[in-house]
């Protein structure tokens, strides 16, 4: 079944002449782990906005579970069938942790004892029953951000949409989150779609990936199907002292990364002879790997030549 079926959507917001979506049709089928890539501005928050009623469209359509939005009546429908967390939970700042979480899931429809136990398993399996009498305020960026995706979960809506899930946590953090995200998908079929900026993060998890630029989607499909649009190529990654970079090939052309790290693509037939020109004694470390969703990325959505 398609859960969303999105239809040459545009967005141009009052006041701008650049559209900050144009033309994007997209289909999500249920049970689907779908992850939204792109840079800043590229358009993702405008589209998940779209697909939550948060933001209307100027242009196209969006059918939630085959009901195009611009002919719903009732304003509960897309809450009710989709948990949404957004990059700020501002709509939480009066309330505890504890009542965030009953409370939405009273609004989702469970009654107030149903309600009461969703909250006590939520604190439970976010392991936030610390903290459960805490507003935002008095809350880490980490911990607010559990908090916020703990709430889309409330009453386990059939549809996930999270905006940076991860941002602001601790590598362990990430890691419960991606395996909680990975059981709801397995255990109950929950369509879950998320914007992220981490590639190598996303991989992980995704069963299929959109990526954006400049409010357009440039590339949509399974990773291992992109792939083969850049598995021609070898990624060699460079490590060294910022101060003391080393010298490469005159036809090696360096990405910077990072301060004191290069990344180089190879076709596999100059692998040898670029580490044999390569100096060593030059670099920290250094890594040779196939392609990576990371180098979709940089592909697709800044135009990185691979």
């Amino acid at each position: 079944m398609i859960i969303y079926d999105i239809e040459n959507l545009t967005k141009i917001y009052a006041g701008q002449t650049e559209a900050a979506n144009r033309d994007i049709t997209l289909q999500i089928e249920q049970g689907e782990i779908f992850g939204l890539l792109g840079d800043n501005g590229a358009g993702k928050s405008t589209l998940v906005k779209q697909m939550v009623n948060l933001v209307t469209p100027t242009a196209g359509e969006i059918r939630l579970m085959e009901r195009p939005f611009r002919t719903l009546r009732d304003p509960y429908f897309i809450p009710m069938h989709v948990g949404y967390m957004p990059q700020d939970g501002l709509a939480f700042n009066s309330l505890t942790v504890a009542e965030a979480f009953y409370f939405t899931a009273h609004l989702r429809g469970l009654t107030r004892h149903d309600a009461l136990a969703e909250r006590d398993r939520l604190l439970a399996l976010w392991q936030l029953e610390p903290l459960r009498e805490r507003v935002p305020g008095k809350l880490s960026g980490g911990q607010r951000r559990l908090l916020q995706i703990a709430a889309a979960m409330a009453g386990s809506p059939p549809i996930l949409i999270l905006d940076e899930p991860t941002n602001h946590l601790d590598p362990q953090r990430r890691q419960q989150v991606w395996q909680i995200l990975r059981q709801m998908n397995r255990e109950q079929g929950t369509t879950i779609i998320f914007i992220t900026h981490d590639a190598l993060e996303a991989e992980k998890i995704i069963q299929r990936v959109g990526i954006m630029r400049a409010g357009s989607l440039v590339a949509l499909g399974k990773p291992s199907e992109l792939k083969r649009q850049v598995d021609n190529q070898l990624r060699l990654e460079l490590f060294f002292s910022p101060a003391a970079p080393p010298a490469l090939p005159s036809h090696l052309t360096p990405l910077e990364l990072d301060a004191g790290r290069w990344l180089v693509y190879l076709g596999k037939e100059d692998v040898a002879a670029a580490l044999h020109l390569l100096e060593l004694s030059q670099v920290d470390d250094f890594r040779l790997h196939s392609a990576t969703l990371e180098d979709l990325y940089l592909h697709f959505a800044n135009g990185q030549e691979v």
